[in-house]
């Protein structure tokens, strides 16, 4: 069977770049995806245009019947998945008036539930020589240092799954009762903006090393990578068009990462921005 490489939340922005560069470099079918079928279609019929040939699926990663149909059609029609680029997300606009409560909730729910939904429904069917992208932030990393000590402690000390979600229901609800700043969490990021995107990105940092090591120790298959990284300060609708790079030097790295060659020691359950292996709790732009 041909090899397949889904992209997650595809239909613009640096998940539209990822699917136009691995049209063109990925040797195997390449799976544009999105929320709403017009939008993902329009996506697909605008890279027809350009002489490349995506296919499409509807997904909605926070809907784990869309993730399982989505699964269901991966392995009817390929036998498994090569590439996941786990790239759909949202963030809040600086000038957002929902209440702190309401914003960390729905963050996490998407990137870091969401995200969870599609990672724990796609490993079973990895294929040997498969890679993983997690699109995290250096956002991660301001909201890391604005932590406090204990709290990074647990960050730190996270060994599994579990104790990742822990963390970041911990987040929601102590937002929700009003008290995770006496909790050891931040409001503010870096940038002003409310710390709830780099909180939950936070989550999709700390996964990439445990799931490597589930990975790892999984002796049915061989060479999974999985990998977080940094797309950079990238001129999409989640940044108001503000950002310094394009799409497509966004989708740089991601690429890299999916692209590495086979039995790669380097990087493998890591945090990479500009192709370079980072620490995520210390990393600045």
């Amino acid at each position: 069977m041909a090899k397949v490489a889904v992209v997650t939340g595809s239909n613009k922005g640096i998940g539209y770049a990822i699917v136009r560069g691995l049209c063109k470099k990925f040797d195997g079918d390449v799976i544009l995806t999105a929320r709403d079928e017009g939008r993902g279609l329009e996506a697909v019929s605008l890279l027809q245009k350009e002489g490349l040939h995506p296919k499409f699926h509807q997904l909605d990663i926070e809907d784990q019947r869309s993730i399982d149909q989505l699964k269901e059609f991966l392995m009817q029609n390929y036998g498994g998945l090569d590439v996941l680029v786990n790239n759909a997300g949202r963030s809040f606009r600086m000038d957002a008036i929902e209440p702190f409560a309401e914003q960390a909730e729905v963050t996490v729910d998407t990137n870091y539930m969401g995200t969870l939904a599609v990672l724990e429904t796609m490993l079973p069917i990895l294929n040997n020589g498969a890679r993983v992208v997690n699109m995290s932030s250096v956002l991660s990393s301001y909201a890391f240092r604005k932590s406090g000590a204990a709290k990074q402690k647990k960050m730190r000390d996270a060994t599994c799954i579990e104790n990742v979600t822990g963390l970041m229901n911990n987040f929601v609800q102590s937002a929700k009762n009003g008290v995770h700043e006496k909790e050891g969490w931040p409001s503010i990021g870096d940038y002003g903006q409310p710390a709830v995107y780099g909180v939950s990105k936070i989550g999709l940092s700390m996964l990439s090393p445990i799931i490597q090591k589930l990975l790892d120790d999984d002796n049915s298959r061989s060479d999974i990578v999985i990998n977080a990284c940094c797309p950079g300060y990238t001129a999409t609708a989640l940044t108001d068009y503000k950002g310094v790079n394009t799409i497509d030097e966004g989708a740089d790295t991601p690429l890299y990462l999916v692209l590495l060659s086979p039995n790669v020691t380097q990087p493998r359950g890591q945090f990479v921005y500009n192709r370079k292996i980072e620490d995520w709790t210390t990393f600045e732009l």
